[in-house]
């Protein structure tokens, strides 16, 4: 699965800035596509979406970046089967540090105090709701649109690595279009409907003079 930036922002509550900027300090970066140049899309893998949403909900919790950043660094060290703490190991925040959840089930590691253990409780569902988000978001949509006095189903899917949508009408193979908004892709969709019954009058018009 492959996930732009704008998506990125839809699912986690991040700004574009904000995804932009920790991608540029080395702080959670796309790992199927990064940015080329102007004009190029990032693209970010569903682990990269559950780093950055728990990032955004450290954060909401009064837990600065440079805190997360050294919590980081410091399970890196001393977990190093874990590649990436974020989306791998499960997170607690009291405000003031993060916690990890050990292999004792009742104790948290505190990751800014070299060590400390406390007892606190573990929260979230992240990964879960995330990923029911994300199958929201990509569920196609039927719509029913008029062309020359005849109602075509089309068939509207987003399409989440470019933006926007893509738009087919099943009943004319072929004739697909797309479109930035919803609104967009039906209109372009009753263009290429229209440009496919054109095509298919005159193709009929030149069969019929070629038999007679």
């Amino acid at each position: 699965m492959s996930l732009n930036t704008k998506t990125v922002c839809k699912l986690t509550g991040l700004t574009q800035r904000q995804v932009n900027y920790w991608d540029k300090i080395n702080f959670i970066k796309p790992s199927i596509r990064e940015a080329s140049g102007y004009g190029s899309a990032r693209l970010y893998s569903f682990t990269d979406l559950v780093q950055l949403k728990v990032a955004k909900t450290l954060i909401d919790q009064g837990v600065s970046l440079q805190k997360i950043k050294k919590s980081i660094a410091y399970l890196k060290n001393n977990f190093p089967d874990i590649k990436k703490p974020l989306s791998e190991m499960r997170l607690v925040t009291d405000g003031k540090t993060v916690f990890v959840l050990t292999r004792n089930k009742k104790t948290l590691l505190d990751t800014l105090s070299k060590g400390q253990l406390v007892m606190t409780i573990a929260v979230g569902r992240i990964i879960e709701e995330l990923r029911g988000e994300v199958e929201k978001i990509s569920q196609k949509k039927t719509h029913r649109v008029k062309i020359r006095g005849k109602s075509y189903e089309v068939i509207l899917h987003p399409d989440l690595e470019n933006g926007g949508y893509w738009v087919e009408c099943p009943e004319l193979p072929g004739c697909a279009s797309q479109g930035d908004t919803v609104k967009e892709a039906l209109e372009m969709i009753k263009d290429a409907i229209e440009g496919h019954l054109e095509v298919v009058s005159e193709d009929k018009k030149t069969r019929s003079v070629r038999t007679a």
